[in-house]
């Protein structure tokens, strides 16, 4: 019935409890003395074959524990509907600590499942996992969204949470459209803020990595205006700032995007220098992260501001942590985290057991970024 165990995606101050299903089921989850439908508008859903509940953070986090609670649909009527019994599965859940957090970051998989498993028990114990971007190689047809899924059961078995971004070959194929209804997503966005224990973070979407106009997405896209609509979002943040990275107990802020989109990449893929100038200035400015963390790049590196790759103005140093080797699709190496409030470590490990890297990143405010320090990179 549950095609692997469910997903615990951290969105804003909620979690999104979802899950695979095999056949059509009505779906909710128990948590304490509440139970959170799968619900539209009061009808429940049985059509998807991925159901979603959202419970709120803080009643997880104290029950520790929650049931998934399965009515199969034997024949979904207009009058008397026919159900088979229902049936619970019982997770535990393993709310992340005030410090000494651990976490592990996967991007760029592109239906990798081996690899990428080996690196991060290689890694060790988790507290979170970080699913940054092209974890399939495309949107082609739903079964791609399965490895989504199989990524997560096999690093958390649903114990623990994961933070989820999109990249940019989840928007190609016949189900891109409906990308957001088979992960988590913010009132249907892919960028949102999070808060995992101590660790407060944004979540941006660069969206594609060329113009709109480019003939390889024959005018599927329309990623202008979606920037657009989170420099309006990351300035609501800011608004709001006493109830997101100012809000008590928050000790590290982070910035997670797939795209590293503070760095001025070549032709043609050198677009939109004004909007991510402008996202790098209110970050830089006002939200000042200790750190932001990409995928694209099929690297492993660390970019400090300053460095010959901060064109527009880092707000942070960019940890870029996943590489793949084409050759061997066993062979993986991504980077785990270690966030105890005062200092940042990322190890870069891959998927035999080998240590490649290890940097600190030492939490500091950073000064102001002069305008005209870039103002010859931006449109």
């Amino acid at each position: 019935m549950l095609k692997t165990a469910p997903a615990v995606f951290a969105v804003a101050q909620d979690y999104q409890i979802m899950v695979q299903i095999s056949d059509p089921v009505l779906f909710s989850v128990r948590v304490g003395d509440e139970e959170y439908f799968d619900e539209s508008n009061g009808i429940m859903r049985s059509l998807s074959e991925v159901h979603r509940v959202i419970v709120p953070q803080a009643e997880l986090d104290r029950a520790k524990e929650y049931t998934v609670c399965v009515r199969p649909l034997l024949h979904r009527k207009p009058y008397f509907t026919t159900t088979a019994p229902l049936q619970t599965f019982t997770f535990p859940f393993v709310p992340v600590p005030e410090k000494n957090i651990r976490a592990y970051h996967i991007s760029d998989a592109h239906n990798r499942i081996d690899g990428p498993v080996a690196a991060a028990r290689a890694f060790g114990d988790i507290d979170f996992l970080i699913l940054n971007g092209d974890i399939i190689d495309h949107s082609g047809d739903p079964s791609k969204f399965d490895n989504i899924y199989r990524l997560c059961a096999e690093l958390t078995g649903g114990t623990k949470p994961v933070v989820f971004s999109r990249g940019n070959h989840d928007m190609r194929g016949n189900f891109a459209e409906k990308f957001a209804e088979y992960t988590p997503n913010c009132n249907g966005n892919t960028y949102y803020t999070f808060r995992l224990g101590s660790i407060w973070g944004i979540l941006l979407d660069c969206g594609e990595d060329k113009d709109d106009s480019s003939d390889e997405y024959g005018f599927t896209v329309a990623c202008r205006s979606f920037r657009r609509r989170q420099t309006a979002f990351l300035k609501r943040v800011i608004a709001d700032c006493k109830n997101e990275y100012e809000a008590e107990g928050v000790r590290t802020r982070l910035v997670i995007s797939h795209i590293p989109f503070s760095y001025i990449h070549w032709a043609p893929f050198d677009i939109e220098r004004a909007v991510y100038f402008e996202w790098c200035a209110l970050l830089r400015e006002h939200v000042r992260p200790d750190a932001m963390i990409c995928g694209h790049m099929h690297n492993l590196e660390v970019w400090h501001p300053g460095w010959y790759t901060d064109h527009l103005g880092q707000p942070a140093p960019v940890v870029i942590g996943s590489t793949i080797n084409p050759n061997d699709r066993s062979y993986f190496a991504g980077c785990g985290f270690t966030f105890d409030g005062h200092c940042i470590t990322a190890v870069f490990n891959d998927s035999t057991g080998a240590v490649l890297r290890q940097t600190e990143l030492h939490q500091y405010v950073r000064g102001p970024f002069s305008p005209a320090d870039a103002a010859r990179n931006v449109e």
